[in-house]
């Protein structure tokens, strides 16, 4: 194996260095006139006739608040026209919270997501790291709306979609946003000292991992107002992009890898407190492996199973290639099991060879079973957040949140 993908090599980190600086470059046009985020095509130019959207906008936020802490030469500056873009066009200043977005000519779209609220709880907790003007009044703001609307208490996890008004909550319950409502609340405990909110993320953790131990760890995704799964959500639409049908290896990984931070952090000289978290951390990353990495006759993790681990969506997408990247080296990092240092040189080569666009720049988003590019779910190239984590997160501390582990590390170098 190449010393390139090789964990802890200097030919692995000068790999990953390179990747994160040409990743923050290629982001530089995004920002519209009023802040939220163009669209980006193939070659990271805008692509104004798609629209723009709040989660796309706060992950600015957050990617180029990391970058303010790596020297990246204009981050304050692009952080700060995302700041913009959720403190004014993308922020309901008549019924609260973030609309999920803006259409080309400026109408905004319908209904309030959880998940987009909390990327901007993400995004205003990264850009007070930074010390960006106005982040501290946003994240007061973005947890007071999600406490309001997004928090079930009695649950212990979060509703999904109201309509733009609040005042009538969809039935649909929903993992995806839980998922992000973790990694959001452990930003808001690392970045503002916030730690009920840890204690929230762990409410979450435990239902997801009781779901998961009864279903062989293939994570159902879909629920009713009940919290009953749905199995069989969007079979006839299987490659949908937040609802798709059956198990999505992906989340599975980013799941494996938000328990362990949750677990680090949480048990921090207690060894017994955490191995049952993360013993599940390490059962649903080896389910995700054995089910859709190379499961169907070429390389790369397929996008959906079926509930008996067979592919069922077998396009590869990025995020889901990122986040197997991070998940492999924070379980090698917390276990020191060598299959998981195996995997992460596996899951590189992979990524410089089929998804890495060494032409226009960032990551191939889309790709079929072929490693073709395909654009039916994500065409161009307009999220930076995962790939730049996975270059950042196998570096960094496991039991912090990116952006705190990336000052932290700066500051003693």
């Amino acid at each position: 194996m190449n010393k390139k993908y090789q964990l802890d090599t200097n030919e692995n980190k000068e790999f990953m260095d390179q990747m994160c600086r040409d990743l923050l470059a290629f982001g530089h046009q995004f920002p519209s006139p009023g802040g939220s985020a163009w669209y980006l095509k193939e070659d990271g130019t805008p692509w104004p006739e798609r629209n723009r959207e709040t989660y796309e906008t706060a992950r600015m936020v957050h990617v180029y608040s990391i970058g303010t802490f790596l020297g990246h030469k204009g981050s304050e500056e692009l952080a700060d026209a995302a700041l913009r873009g959720l403190q004014e066009e993308l922020h309901d200043k008549k019924n609260g919270g973030w609309y999920v977005g803006v259409t080309p000519d400026n109408t905004n779209l319908p209904d309030k997501l959880c998940y987009a609220h909390a990327f901007v709880i993400l995004a205003a907790s990264s850009a007070l790291t930074a010390g960006r003007p106005g982040a501290q009044e946003l994240l007061d703001e973005a947890l007071k709306t999600f406490e309001e609307r997004f928090w079930d208490e009695k649950e212990g996890l979060t509703f999904d979609t109201w309509n733009t008004e609040f005042t009538v909550l969809d039935d649909y319950r929903g993992l995806n946003a839980n998922m992000h409502t973790v990694e959001a609340f452990l930003a808001a405990a690392d970045c503002a000292g916030k730690e009920i909110y840890r204690e929230r993320a762990g409410r979450i953790i435990r239902r997801v991992i009781g779901w998961a131990k009864d279903n062989n760890w293939r994570i159902p995704e879909h629920y009713t107002s009940s919290w009953e799964p749905d199995l069989e959500k969007n079979i006839e639409k299987p490659d949908d992009p937040f609802k798709p049908y059956g198990a999505t290896p992906g989340h599975g990984l980013e799941w494996a890898r938000l328990i362990t931070q949750w677990a680090m952090s949480t048990f921090k000289d207690d060894e017994e407190g955490r191995a049952p978290f993360l013993e599940a951390a390490e059962n649903l990353f080896q389910r995700a492996v054995a089910d859709a990495w190379n499961a169907d006759g070429a390389p790369g993790i397929a996008y959906t199973t079926g509930w008996d681990g067979k592919p069922c969506v077998h396009d590869r997408m990025h995020w889901t290639l990122a986040e197997a990247i991070n998940t492999a080296a924070v379980l090698y990092r917390v276990t020191g099991k060598e299959c998981y240092a195996e995997r992460f040189a596996e899951f590189l080569q992979y990524l410089d060879e089929k998804v890495l666009d060494h032409v226009h720049g960032s990551w191939f988003h889309q790709l079929d079973e072929h490693n073709q590019v395909k654009e039916t779910v994500w065409p161009g190239k307009p999220d930076l957040y995962h790939a730049l984590q996975a270059t950042l997160i196998p570096y960094h501390r496991v039991d912090l949140s990116i952006i705190c582990a990336v000052k932290e590390q700066q500051g003693t170098e």
